[in-house]
């Protein structure tokens, strides 16, 4: 078991994050963050309506705001996470590298959005063969044959989950982008690994029957699995019984940014609209002064 129990660790390098682990880390917390900076929706973007800020890049901001934690103490890690596991008091968080670490509270502040393929036959079969999360739909593919688009953690993961449900695994994507002993497990699984195809469209009447790729062959399939980024939020808070909100879509939390697991809080896009690095910003504020606070109360033997 890793020497190391963090006070607070955070999923999402995004503003809402950031702002966490400066906060915590302020409060003399241990802090870690996982994740890339641009994976962050803001990395591309220009931010034109932040109060005291005219035109600057969603660039510089992050990587302003990941000096300004670092000066604080806060730890990163540039790799995805891949579960969540309760340990007692604290939390098991299992990471691509094939790493561990421990750690008192959660701050999720993964962004809200499932990236898209944008082919023909994605919106119209969503649902009917088509999924955004391995983890909550595996098990209506057992003995079929399904494909898993992406070339990240989420979908290498989510491919050798499948292999456990499925009766044929295929794994397409431009070139394959995950820590080596991620890499190293999908090769002793059966997953048909196709690096430099990719899916052009998903086939079917009522429900997924083919996928069409762009060298133009045709590969039958009941499932398409879309996985084209970090680990998502159902995906990590499926097993913890975390609370969503109506949608399905965002976390539940309360003004404290609290959900209804114990240790674990949530703060940006992922607590739902308006999708606002102003709002982000605040509620990592909160989140990071919560998270720390209550990680001091916690006595691990």
């Amino acid at each position: 078991m890793p020497n190391t129990i963090y006070d607070v660790t955070i999923l999402g390098s995004g503003p809402g994050g950031l702002q966490a682990a400066i906060h915590a880390s302020r409060k003399k917390a241990k802090v870690l963050m996982l994740g890339r900076i641009d994976n962050s929706s803001l990395y591309w973007a220009h931010v034109e309506n932040y109060c005291c800020q005219l035109k600057i890049s969603g660039e510089e901001i992050l990587r302003t705001g990941r000096q300004q934690a670092e000066n604080f103490g806060t730890l990163f890690r540039d790799e995805d996470v891949l579960s969540i596991d309760p340990m007692d008091n604290i939390f098991s968080i299992k990471l691509e590298s094939g790493d561990t670490v421990l750690s008192k509270t959660v701050i999720i502040a993964t962004g809200s959005s499932r990236n898209k393929l944008k082919v023909p036959g994605e919106k119209e079969l969503l649902g009917k063969g088509v999924s955004y999360c391995v983890d909550c739909d595996a098990g209506f593919f057992k003995n079929e044959v399904v494909a898993v688009a992406g070339c990240r953690s989420a979908a290498v993961h989510g491919a050798v989950i499948l292999t456990n449900f499925a009766r044929e695994v295929h794994l397409y994507c431009e070139k394959l982008d995950v820590a080596t002993a991620l890499r190293e497990q999908l090769g002793t699984t059966s997953v048909h690994v196709h690096e430099g195809v990719q899916i052009k469209e998903i086939q079917g009447e009522t429900a997924v029957q083919s996928i069409l790729l762009n060298d133009d062959s045709t590969q039958n399939v009941s499932g398409v699995f879309i996985e084209l980024g970090a680990k998502g939020v159902l995906e990590l808070t499926s097993m913890l019984g975390v609370q969503l909100d109506e949608s399905m879509k965002y976390l539940d939390a309360d003004k404290k940014q609290r959900t209804n697991i114990t240790g674990i809080y949530g703060a940006g896009d992922i607590c739902g609209p308006p999708l606002q690095m102003a709002k982000a910003v605040g509620e990592g504020c909160v989140a990071g002064i919560e998270a720390a606070n209550y990680a001091k109360k916690i006595v691990v033997e």
